[in-house]
């Protein structure tokens, strides 16, 4: 299937944030040979800046495949924003529904028509404490499934130093370089063709992930963790961490007040 045009709201955008980034960010970009001139496909990548996706989406631009990313449903309702959101073919994600699959109906919609579609499969700014990838989510690894396209295992390190993870300030000298580094496909084969239960589909986010963890770890030099931040589990060993000091605060008073009841 051919490629989509880029268009007139993707290239306006491009004349509005360009300059910028140019001028603020050197590039170390890799990979780009990975991108598939033809068809519909999947990128799958790491988030730890609030201005990385503007950052990434400069690198596919310059590709010729634009990247369709996904965002909530409400931002389309609203003024130029959703305007441009509209104009620029992002993919409104319904979270309203009850039906995982529907969820992404428009992002598998746009994979079959040819186009590009970019997961962040963490789905929010990674957590961990030295940035590394967290546990992804499942909905990159769906829509890869039901449509059997390629998915673009990308690593992406630099606009987290010109702005940090939930950062207010940017840190604008010395200038920042962003390394991005695109991989082959991701195999997947041996999941298709098989019931999308919740085992395969958190299977198959492992090998995603694990293929976006070792092109950070050529970026960077250096070794992951070899245990993957979660943030579900480190909420349910905090919830067990202040329960337990709860618990060390309240006992010695309950202890007096028993004693001063016999």
């Amino acid at each position: 299937m051919p490629r989509r045009r880029i268009g007139f709201w993707y290239r306006f955008a491009a004349v509005l944030c360009k300059p910028p980034l140019v001028v603020l960010i050197k590039r170390d970009w890799r990979g780009m040979e990975n991108i598939p001139a033809e068809g519909g496909f999947i990128t799958a990548v790491n988030h730890n800046s609030h201005i990385d996706p503007f950052a990434y989406a400069h690198f596919q631009y310059n590709t010729g495949r634009v990247p369709r990313f996904l965002a909530k449903s409400g931002l389309f309702k609203k003024g130029f924003v959703g305007a441009a959101m509209r104009g620029t073919g992002q993919i409104p994600v319904y979270r309203e529904t009850t039906d995982a699959l529907s969820a992404f109906r428009a992002a598998i919609d746009a994979v079959e028509r040819g186009e590009c579609v970019a997961f962040y499969p963490e789905g929010t700014i990674t957590r961990d404490p030295d940035q590394w990838p967290m546990t992804g989510k499942t909905g990159a690894a769906r829509v890869a499934l039901q449509t059997k396209c390629p998915v673009i295992p990308v690593a992406q390190w630099g606009a987290n130093e010109l702005l940090p993870p939930y950062a207010k300030k940017p840190n604008i000298l010395p200038r920042k370089t962003h390394h991005v580094l695109a991989g082959p496909p991701v195999d997947l084969t041996d999941f298709y063709d098989k019931d999308m239960t919740p085992e395969l589909l958190k299977e198959a986010t492992e090998v995603i992930m694990a293929a976006i963890t070792r092109h950070l770890e050529e970026i960077r030099g250096e070794k992951a963790p070899e245990t993957t931040y979660d943030p579900r589990q480190e909420r349910i060993e905090q919830r067990r961490r202040t329960a337990a000091q709860n618990s060390r605060q309240t006992q010695p008073k309950a202890e007096q007040e028993e004693g001063q009841g016999t």
